[in-house]
């Protein structure tokens, strides 16, 4: 397996793009947008982002390993149990900008050929 694979930002990445490109590129993922707006609402563990997401536990402990390496989300331990949880409130006031980027736009982006083409 190539530990590169399960990273957020490759090395690759990393080495040629500023901050703010490895910041997007890091929140270009749907099942990461879902967790950090799941985790707007407070902390969770995984079963309960796993239930509530209707994803798999592999999947969501991988995309919180990105989001934690990217300094997005942490977690605190209580007995056994790992509580997730958004490092930076910061983090909202973007998702909001943007979402009013894309009402302004008429969402747009959605029809960018570049964009359409990828799924």
């Amino acid at each position: 397996m190539d530990p590169e694979e399960d990273r957020c930002v490759s090395a690759g990445i990393a080495a040629g793009v500023s901050p703010a490109a490895a910041l997007f590129h890091s929140l270009a993922d749907e099942t990461r947008l879902r967790i950090v707006q799941r985790l707007a609402r407070g902390e969770a563990r995984v079963v309960d982002l796993t239930s509530q997401l209707a994803l798999a536990q592999s999947t969501v402990s991988k995309h919180l390993a990105c989001l934690r390496d990217c300094g997005l989300v942490d977690y605190r331990t209580e007995g056994r149990q790992s509580f997730y949880s958004l490092t930076r409130p910061e983090l909202m006031d973007l998702l909001a900008a943007a979402e009013q980027l894309l009402a302004a736009t008429g969402h747009a982006v959605a029809l960018c050929p570049i964009h359409r083409d990828k799924d």
